[in-house]
């Protein structure tokens, strides 16, 4: 085999492992959750239309199981906003012990590889 041949045939190898090394599989940090969590009513008594009731949950510990087994956990920033990458699978989310014992502050969500999970979430306050 001449040389030029060798070369070539190298130059076309090594092009299609890097190819193939491109499209590998998603990463973890490639999917996740990340939005923002509200508490509603925010406030007793009854709801007035030029009032908001809901509030962002402000720098609060949250934690990431799969079935019974914890995952991992973040805090929201002071507008409730929050990112989390996860691998794909289907997860709950819950307020770290020591919350409110009232009201409702569990969420369920899927993860898909490759994808960011963008959530609007609302938890119920328990004030009426």
């Amino acid at each position: 085999m001449s040389t030029p041949y060798l070369y070539r045939l190298s130059w076309i190898l090594g092009s299609m492992l890097v190819a193939i090394a491109m499209t590998g599989t998603a990463r973890a940090d490639d999917s996740g959750i990340e939005g923002v969590i509200y508490v509603s009513p925010s406030r007793g008594g009854p709801q007035r239309e030029d009032a908001p009731s809901k509030a962002p949950v402000a720098n609060t510990a949250f934690v990431i199981r799969q079935g019974d087994e914890k995952v991992t956990s973040f805090k929201t920033d002071e507008k409730g906003h929050f990112k989390v990458n996860l691998p794909p699978g289907h997860y709950v989310i819950s307020r770290e012990e020591g919350g409110p014992a009232i009201g409702h502050w569990r969420f369920e969500v899927e993860v898909a590889t490759g994808k960011m999970a963008t959530v609007d979430w609302t938890a119920d306050s328990g004030m009426r």
